[in-house]
C-alpha cells in the first residue's frame, strides 16, 4: 500500500507498520499473466462488488464503479458513495450517475445494468427510514425511485427480488445495509420478512416467501423456528421462471451477549418460481456458498453435499442429481461465473481467496470440455484487507465473454478497478 492510502485511511488502518511498508513496491507480489490494466485511480477508491451482476453495458463499452473517499472500517449510515461508469473506449473517463447511502464493501449497492434495456442502471439507495432502488438512463438523465431495494433483476428485465437488508446487516453485519431500524429485530422466524418480488415498472412488490414459511421446512428433521432465520444472496435463472436464494440461521440473536459474526451460521439453497411457489430445496447439506445458474435447469454451487468432499457441484433443479465440477483445476472456493461464448457452458470464470505468503489472489478461467485451467493474474492483496472491508476480486465478464474487470488493491493505490483482456484465451 502506499504511503498515501495509509494516511488516507490511518485512523482505519492504524500507523503500526507505517514506515515500514509504506513506501514498498508491491508490483513485485503481483504477476498479470493476459493484458491488464487500471481502468480506475486514486485519489479515490473504486469497486464494483458482487461477481453476479451485469457490470458491462450491452456494447460493452461502459463499465460500473462506485467510488468512495476511505477504505478499512465498516461503513456508518452517514457514509455516501458515489456511483458512476468508465467509458473504455475514451480514456477510461469516469462519469459520475448517481450516490447511494445503502452500500457495504462486500456488495456495494447492487450497482447493475437493467437487463433488457440498452441504457438503464439500477442501484439501492435509502430515503429517510427506508431503503429504495434507483433506475437511471444514462441516455436521458432521468431517475425514477422503487419503493423497494433489488437484490436481483430477472434476464428479460422485468422483475426484481428483495430481501430484507436491514435484517441481513443485523444477522450478518456487512452484507445489509445501515441506516434503517429492523421492527422485526427481536423475532426470530418473522412472517413479515423474508423476500419480495418487485414489479420493475411499477415498483410494485409482494412478499412471496416468508422467515416464517422456512423455518418450518424441516433441516435434519427438526424444523428451525428456534433459530434466528434471515435469507440472503438472490439470483433469478436465465428464463426468468425461478430463483435461487440461500435461507441461513443462528443460534444468536443480535441482541445476544455473545452474538458475533464468527459464531458461524448455517445455509441450505432454495429454488423457487418467481412468484414464490414450488419451492425446492436444492441443496440440503448446510454449506452452500457460491453458485451461479449455468442455464434454467442447472446450477453450479460450492459446497459440501453429505458423503462427499468440499468442491463446485452441478445440480439439476427440483431433482437430488448432482456431480462434481472441476475437482482438480477448480479445488478451492471461489466467484464463479459462466462467460457467454459458445453455449454458454463451456468456460467457467473463477477466483481464489488470498494464498500463501504474498497473499496472492488468482481469477482464472476453466474450460470445462477439456478440463483446461488458464490463470489470468497472481495479485497481491495486502493484509489490511480481511474481514469485512477485503477485497475479493470478484471477477465479472463482458457480455461477448473477452474482457474480465476485478477489484483489487494490488498497484497499492487502494482498491480499484483492473480489466483484463482474454480474448486470445478463449478465441
Amino acid at each position: 500500500m502506499n504511503r498515501r492510502q495509509f494516511l488516507g485511511t490511518s485512523s482505519a488502518f492504524g500507523l503500526a507498520g507505517l514506515h515500514a511498508i509504506a513506501e514498498e513496491d508491491l508490483s513485485k507480489y503481483s504477476e498479470s499473466l493476459v493484458p491488464t490494466r487500471a481502468i480506475t485511480k486514486g485519489p479515490q477508491f473504486h469497486w464494483f462488488g458482487y461477481y453476479d451482476k451485469l457490470q458491462f453495458d450491452p456494447s460493452n463499452r461502459f463499465v460500473l464503479s462506485n467510488q468512495v473517499d476511505f477504505e478499512g472500517r465498516t461503513p456508518t449510515a452517514e457514509d455516501r458513495i458515489k456511483v458512476g461508469m468508465v467509458d473504455i473506449e475514451d480514456g477510461d473517463k469516469w462519469t459520475e450517475i448517481g450516490k447511494s447511502d445503502a452500500w457495504g464493501w462486500q456488495q456495494g449497492c447492487m450497482l447493475q445494468w437493467r437487463p433488457g434495456t440498452e441504457s438503464e442502471v439500477i442501484w439501492n439507495d435509502r430515503e429517510k427510514d427506508k431503503f429504495v432502488c434507483r433506475i437511471h438512463d444514462i441516455k436521458t438523465g432521468e431517475t425514477r425511485t422503487l419503493p423497494r431495494p433489488v437484490y436481483a433483476v430477472s434476464a428479460d428485465g422485468k422483475w426484481g427480488v428483495s430481501a430484507d437488508f436491514a435484517r441481513i446487516q443485523n444477522l450478518r453485519p456487512g452484507y445489509g445495509y445501515k441506516g434503517v431500524s429492523d421492527p422485526v429485530r427481536d423475532q426470530k422466524n418473522p412472517a413479515t420478512s423474508g423476500i419480495w418480488r418487485v414489479n420493475m415498472e411499477t415498483g410494485k412488490s409482494e412478499l412471496i416467501v416468508t422467515l416464517e414459511q422456512l423455518s418450518e421446512i424441516p433441516y435434519q428433521g427438526k424444523s428451525l423456528t428456534d433459530k434466528w432465520n434471515y435469507v440472503n444472496h438472490l439470483l433469478v435463472s436465465p428464463d426468468s421462471k425461478r430463483f435461487i436464494f440461500l435461507h441461513r440461521w443462528r443460534d444468536k440473536g443480535p441482541d445476544d451477549p455473545d452474538f458475533s459474526v464468527n459464531n458461524g451460521f448455517v445455509t441450505r439453497m432454495f429454488t423457487a418460481n418467481l412468484d414464490g411457489s414450488d419451492l425446492y430445496v436444492l441443496d440440503p447439506s448446510g454449506y452452500t456458498s457460491h453458485f451461479i445458474w449455468r442455464d434454467p435447469e442447472h446450477v453450479c454451487a460450492w459446497t459440501k453435499p453429505e458423503g462427499k468432499e468440499s468442491a463446485f457441484y452441478l445440480f439439476k433443479d427440483k431433482t437430488d442429481q448432482v456431480e462434481i465440477v472441476g475437482e482438480e483445476k477448480m479445488p478451492f472456493n471461489g466467484h464463479n461465473t459462466y462467460l457467454n461464448i459458445g453455449s454458454g457452458s463451456e468456460w467457467i470464470l473463477n477466483d481464489t481467496y488470498p494464498k500463501g505468503v504474498r497473499r496472492q489472489q488468482t481469477p482464472y478461467i476453466y474450460h470445462v470440455p477439456t478440463d483446461t485451467r488458464h490463470d489470468l493474474g497472481h495479485f497481491h492483496s495486502p493484509v489490511e484487507y480481511k474481514g469485512e472491508w477485503r477485497c475479493d476480486t470478484h471477477p465479472r465478464s463482458s457480455n461477448d465473454g473477452t474482457k474480465v474487470v476485478i477489484d483489487s488493491p494490488h498497484g497499492g493505490d487502494g482498491r480499484q478497478l483492473w480489466l483484463l483482456d482474454i480474448s486470445e484465451l478463449v478465441v
